[in-house]
């Protein structure tokens, strides 16, 4: 399983605790690239005695998949997954919706970090766990997405009262579900978070 997950990070996103998963990965293969690299390095060194030599080259070039690594794990090393707690609460409430954990979408201006999204066919409700959250540059970033990708009136709201939110959840559960609506609105949501 692991190594699926190696080679498919996009399968997991929107898990619980996907953030927090995917730091340890990014972290250790960092840790690995460039290990790989100094040893190449190293290895040179050792059997001709020079910097200069061909292993050199190599354990450079080695270099830019570590380093574009090396970005990935501070980016999620900045952020953190939904609190067990609220998760708990949550997962009591969204029994029969399409939810999506551990959202951050990014823009040019600012990073949107979202705890939990649900999704019913046009209508998608999210709870942040930060009081400062921007609820109207997010939506026009969200909109502005969604639309991109031919969904047109779908209506977001993001929560920051853990309690509004189950109860909000609780009354999605009642809204007519369009399986298809879900699951593009979903995968254009997964498409754009980090």
């Amino acid at each position: 399983m692991q190594l699926t997950r190696i080679f498919s990070a996009e399968k997991y996103k929107g898990t619980k605790n996907y953030i927090n998963s995917q730091k340890k990965y990014e972290i250790i293969r960092t840790l690995l690239y460039f290990g790989i690299s100094i040893s190449l390095f190293v290895a040179g060194y050792i059997q001709t005695g020079r910097k200069t030599n061909l292993l050199t080259v190599v354990a450079v070039l080695g270099c830019l998949p570590a380093s574009k690594s090396a970005v990935n794990a501070i980016m999620f090393l900045r952020f953190h997954s939904c609190g067990e707690a609220a998760a708990a609460k949550i997962e009591e409430h969204c029994q029969g919706l399409c939810c999506l954990y551990d959202m951050v979408f990014t823009s040019y201006q600012k990073n949107y970090v979202v705890s939990h999204l649900a999704v019913q066919g046009n209508t998608v409700c999210g709870y942040s766990g930060k009081a400062d959250f921007q609820e109207n540059d997010f939506y026009k970033h969200i909109d502005h997405i969604l639309k991109r990708d031919g969904l047109k009136d779908v209506t977001v709201k993001v929560f920051t009262d853990l309690k509004k939110y189950t109860d909000r959840l609780e009354q999605m559960k009642a809204l007519e579900a369009d399986e298809g609506r879900t699951e593009a609105v979903a995968a254009t949501l997964k498409s754009v978070v980090l």
